[in-house]
């Protein structure tokens, strides 16, 4: 039997085991608790430091001032306005329906508008800002101040936009930036490194070429917030890097110039100076409103535009095919020299008409020039002489001509809407059609219709080309006076020299075999303008301004033999049934300086729907020719 205090000593024992493994587990939580406490005061200081700012601190991104574009004097074409926006972070916004309708009281903010911003927030993360309005009024922006301490999640902010001149004469070259969609986000990793709320990106023209230059870097500014994320201060802010400015080669009075006078019209008119290359004017017409583009277009003006026929959103001068017609008489003529099948005194008859291999070929005049010399050809642009010279000359070898001379490949290269036409010959029509070249084909090729596919900036530097002498040059739309071209070491001393022999240009690439072929085809051009039967002698300017050019018809479908017999002109017809109108010259004739090439569409005879607009926009240029060339010279002593 056991004794009382035998039991008493066993539960002694017992409680103070228990004691003791009670104070061990209270010993192992505490240093537990204590190494924990440690560890995340010491080893996740940094983690929860910055998670209790993030808390605290809210970090905007501020969108940078984009690169500004201006024309050859410093005028902006493209520069920035100050605009209000306002923004949201969708993980602040604790009710996102009593947000909007909170907001439509205050800014305008409709349905549609709500909805689209529901479809943007599902593709975006929750922190990530996103912009509810980006042109906000003052009156808006003021009250969205005034009841800001009410709404939770948005953040009113001043912004910049792109601003773009109001004509739109610029618009096609220049281009426009907008939103940045999903594909830019895929195609490029800059955007998609800023991220900045607001940002815009180039869309096509320049602004598109340009836009890694002229983008810049974003800013940054830190706040500090209450529980409710509203700002209480601002701690810190990292001012963004500005884009890139540039200037172009564009002379933005001859610009508006031009883009008035064709504003009714669909076609385009280019001007270049033949030795650098320079684009001094390059209008596409009818033209649209840019600034729309910027805070997104309304569904109404997109659809007035992409409804309109005369195709306002093509930049025709670099996107608009056309056949040249009489345009290619002047390249005609030098390849026919320069490979010794014909003379200048070579003399056919034109009685209106002629028949080759079963097929009846027409000249322009119904009752024929007569007997015709090449001078004469090209001055009464001849149709039937050019359909024995392009017979004689054969496709394979005018066409080498006409891609020295800038046809058939892009001039500036850097734009994506730019295309390089068509120069056609025997190999290119066993590839592309799969049939071999007939010799009926060739005629026709010789006046410019056929496959003969140019752009109206083609043919721009193409008379550059025969205008300068003969000579290569690489033309270009931006100014960069540490980049100019080898070809200006020459024409420096032209312009200081009185003597312009060829010495001169021995580091340029002739386009020529013989000088002597050049001058006769460029004094032709002359007789064109300036003498009597020219075609275009109605456009003559006076002696001051006297220059030299050629006009084109490119027929936009086969005239039938019914069609012939009834003579219809060309304003009798359809507005889709008439030519094209065509003209290309250089100026002055005496120590010419400038190419120009005017195309309108459905514009009727090159003489009467092109000549006339070019006679303005030449006199334009030659007025301000003085101011370029002190400009020039001022370049060429800096370089």
């Amino acid at each position: 039997m056991i004794s009382f205090a035998e039991t008493f000593q066993n539960k002694s024992k017992l409680i103070s085991r228990r004691m003791f493994i009670l104070s061990a587990a209270k010993i192992v939580v505490f240093i537990s608790i204590f190494s924990r406490l440690l560890y995340l005061q010491i080893a996740e200081n940094i983690k929860y430091r910055s998670l209790s700012d993030k808390n605290r601190l809210r970090e905007w991104k501020t969108v940078p001032q984009r690169g500004i574009i201006e024309d050859y004097y410093g005028k902006k074409i493209a520069s920035n306005t100050q605009v209000f926006q306002l923004h949201m972070v969708p993980e602040d916004v604790p009710d996102l329906e009593e947000l909007f309708f909170r907001l439509s009281r205050i800014i305008n903010l409709d349905k549609k508008k709500q909805s689209s911003l529901i479809k943007r927030l599902k593709k975006r993360k929750p922190w990530e800002p996103i912009i509810v309005s980006d042109n906000l009024t003052w009156s808006e922006f003021s009250r969205l101040n005034l009841f800001l301490h009410e709404i939770q999640g948005i953040k009113p902010v001043v912004s910049v936009a792109r601003k773009y001149s109001e004509d739109g004469s610029s618009s096609h070259i220049i281009g426009y930036v907008s939103d940045i969609s999903v594909s830019d986000l895929e195609k490029s990793k800059l955007l998609r490194e800023m991220n900045a709320p607001g940002l815009k990106t180039g869309k096509n023209g320049l602004e598109k070429y340009l836009n890694a230059s002229m983008i810049g870097r974003p800013g940054l500014k830190r706040f500090e917030v209450n529980a409710y994320g509203k700002r209480i201060k601002e701690l810190k802010l990292i001012q963004g890097t500005p884009g890139k400015n540039f200037r172009t080669t564009i002379d933005q009075e001859v610009q508006k110039f031009a883009n008035e006078l064709i504003k009714d019209k669909s076609g385009s008119v280019c001007v270049m100076d033949i030795y650098t290359g320079d684009i001094v004017a390059i209008v596409s017409s009818p033209t649209y409103n840019p600034n729309k583009f910027v805070h997104g277009i309304s569904q109404n003006d997109w659809q007035e535009l992409i409804n309109n026929s005369k195709k306002p959103l093509i930049n025709k001068p670099m996107s608009g095919l056309y056949p040249p017609g009489s345009t290619i008489k002047p390249i005609v003529a030098l390849s026919a020299l320069e490979n010794d099948v014909i003379s200048p005194s070579l003399v056919v008859e034109c009685r209106g008409s002629v028949e080759r291999y079963g097929q009846k070929y027409h000249c322009w005049k119904e009752k024929g020039h007569g007997f015709m010399n090449l001078r004469m050809a090209i001055k009464q642009s001849c149709d039937i002489y050019f359909y024995e010279t392009a017979r004689r000359l054969g496709v394979d070898r005018l066409s080498i001509t006409a891609k020295q001379f800038g046809l058939g490949k892009k001039v500036l290269g850097a734009f994506n809407e730019e295309k390089s036409g068509v120069v056609p010959n025997t190999e290119w029509k066993l590839k592309n059609i799969g049939k071999g070249w007939v010799l009926g084909e060739t005629m026709i090729t010789g006046i410019g219709q056929g496959y003969f596919q140019t752009t109206p900036l083609q043919l721009c530097l193409m008379m550059a080309q025969l205008a300068n002498g003969g000579y290569e040059i690489k033309p270009r739309i931006i100014d960069d006076k540490y980049a100019l071209q080898p070809i200006i070491n020459a024409w420096r001393e032209k312009f200081t020299s009185k003597n312009n022999t060829d010495s001169h240009f021995s580091n340029l690439k002739k386009l020529y075999r013989n000088k002597e072929n050049i001058k006769f085809v460029l004094e032709a051009l002359y007789g064109a303008t300036n003498e009597p039967r020219g075609t275009s002698y109605g456009s003559r300017l006076p002696k001051e301004y006297i220059y030299a050019g050629k006009t084109g018809t490119s027929q936009t479908k086969r005239i039938t033999e019914e069609a012939r017999e009834l003579k219809l002109k060309q304003k009798d017809l359809p507005y889709k049934d008439r030519d094209h109108a065509l003209f290309i010259a250089f100026a002055p004739y005496k120590n010419p300086r400038y190419s120009i090439s005017v195309v309108i569409e459905h514009g009727g005879t090159g003489s009467s729907g092109a000549a006339p607009i070019a006679k303005k926009v030449i006199k334009k240029v030659l007025d301000r020719h003085k101011l370029r060339k002190k400009y020039q010279l001022d370049l060429f002593q800096e370089a």
